[in-house]
């Protein structure tokens, strides 16, 4: 898609899914993952170590993976709208 994706946030994501684009991607990324989410919080760390593009890795401290708990997604909004505002400059 080229030009066209200005930002990537993931949430939670399988990231090691696509690591064979890791290459391609050169978006700036923000990785939201659950501190619970003891796997796919690594996966999400080997992530953000191989990426070339600018990575930043939020752990949202006690969330499991589906983020259930009291203002878990409320922090995932504001982290994810946070980033948007920044890098959609």
């Amino acid at each position: 898609m080229g030009d066209e994706i200005e930002a990537v946030v993931s949430r939670g994501g399988r990231v090691d899914m696509a690591s064979e684009v890791f290459d391609a991607v050169d978006s700036p990324t923000l990785l939201i993952v659950g501190g619970a989410d003891r796997d796919v919080l690594e996966l999400n760390r080997e992530a953000d170590a191989q990426l070339a593009c600018k990575t930043t890795l939020h752990v949202v401290e006690g969330a499991g993976h589906l983020f259930e708990g009291e203002e878990e997604l409320a922090e995932v909004a504001d982290v994810a709208a946070d980033w948007f505002a920044n890098e959609l400059q």
